[in-house]
């Protein structure tokens, strides 16, 4: 290791309404394993008056002891859904090793540190201390975009921060995925702020933003956006979902990744399906019914729009201690692509990942839904993206060399329409 190995770390959870966290257990590592046990003063809680709920069941039930590890995994999903991805481990990577760091292997650093060092604000409900009797917040003050530009450009470079950027994109750490991106506070609203990279070929921002508008004008539950510019770069916004203003404070949404539903680590990804989480959908949500066809919706737009990033870690679900609801959609990214034919990052039917709408048809009935409402699913929601698409680009002020790149190419390709009689 190039730093210190952690050994110890203390799970801090905000309960359902609540404002402040709470102590729920130690997290202990041992022999590269991370396993969990809730504390006493956690589990006394149960049947009291803001009683205790399981971090995420069937993985941490609430019981005593050392709870055991899912098969495969070497710490429980949910709390490494909480942990740093790429883009927040460079970040961590840099401010500990500065000139250093710059061809430093992620995986160099154990899992407890990455959790310790990322900042406080993470997605879902939970946080991470050294104290179990004391809560101190690791926070940022809020920034400009100009500075966490100037950020995201110094870490991408492999170049120290200096000590007026070291605090300007640590508050987003502890967010998933591989892009420059950070959190940001206004005017009493929290947002992820994504920033185009240095390796961009086209407009990368913008076209996740006109995916988002296209997917909510179409009826999925998606995630407000709205674009910005600073310093003479483009930054989407995206209105964060698992935070509720009560006052001054906020409380906080606990959330599960898909990958933690399918009872998966990263090293196991290639093995999440569609076809697997309809099956969880329709035993473990809340309201299945009109959870399944928004869901189907959701595959059917990812492959219309040329959005294959759709990984497990893209999908995810509120958690109440007891029920599972979907979270609106976020990630819609259409992704790169030279040539027709692409392949989802999820299986969607049996073996079969093919961005095609046939391979949809396959697995409609997966999703409670018959033939001709899977029909009418494509027809929908092509005609969205074809009613709505030279409205949304004006929005985003989408030139014209990058919009006929991505018109006919990552939306609406020919391919993905193929062998099942819809048109385009």
């Amino acid at each position: 290791m190039i730093s210190e190995t952690r050994k110890e770390a203390f799970v801090w959870i905000w309960l359902p309404g609540e404002t402040e966290p709470v102590v729920a257990g130690r997290l202990e590592a041992y022999n590269g394993v991370i396993q969990f046990n809730y504390g006493k003063s956690y589990l006394d809680r149960i049947g009291g008056n803001k009683p205790a709920i399981p971090i995420y069941e069937p993985e941490l039930p609430l019981k005593a002891g050392v709870l055991p590890l899912p098969n495969g995994l070497i710490m429980p999903g949910c709390i490494r859904d909480a942990a740093p991805d790429a883009w927040g481990r460079r970040v961590i990577i840099n401010k500990k090793l500065g000139p250093k760091g710059a061809g430093t292997d992620t995986a160099e650093i154990d899992e407890l540190t990455y959790l310790l060092e990322s900042g406080s604000d993470r997605i879902g409900a939970l946080d991470f201390q050294q104290s179990s009797k004391e809560y101190v917040p690791r926070v940022a003050s809020n920034v400009s975009l100009e500075e966490l530009i100037a950020s995201a450009e110094r870490v991408e470079k492999g170049m120290p921060l200096t000590p007026a950027l070291d605090q300007a994109l640590f508050h987003g750490t502890s967010i998933g995925g591989a892009r420059p991106k950070a959190l940001i506070q206004d005017h009493g609203k929290k947002y992820i702020a994504k920033f185009s990279s240095s390796t961009d070929l086209y407009s990368v921002v913008k076209a996740e933003y006109i995916a988002m508008r296209l997917a909510e004008l179409a009826g999925l539950n998606v995630a407000p956006v709205k674009l910005a510019k600073a310093a003479n770069r483009d930054v989407l916004l995206i209105k964060r979902f698992d935070r509720v203003a009560k006052g001054d404070k906020w409380a906080r949404k606990a959330m599960v990744s898909a990958l933690t539903l399918f009872g998966l680590d990263d090293m196991m990804a290639r093995y999440a399906s569609y076809e697997t989480l309809s099956e969880i959908i329709r035993h473990r949500f809340t309201d299945p019914r009109p959870t399944l066809k928004e869901m189907f919706s959701r595959l059917v737009f990812n492959i219309l729009c040329g959005n294959t990033d759709d990984h497990a870690r893209n999908h995810a679900a509120f958690w109440d201690g007891k029920a599972l609801t979907l979270t609106p959609a976020y990630d819609i990214c259409p992704q790169g692509r030279t040539g027709n034919e692409a392949s989802q990052a999820m299986r969607i039917y049996g073996s079969n990942n093919l961005s095609s709408l046939k391979t949809c048809l396959e697995t409609a009935h997966n999703f409670l839904l018959s033939e001709e409402e899977a029909r009418k699913t494509f027809d929908s929601l092509i005609a969205a993206i074809t009613h709505h698409w030279e409205p949304v680009c004006e929005e985003a002020e989408l030139n014209e060399v990058d919009k006929q790149l991505l018109w006919r190419r990552q939306f609406l390709n020919p391919y993905s329409v193929e062998q099942c009689g819809a048109r385009l």
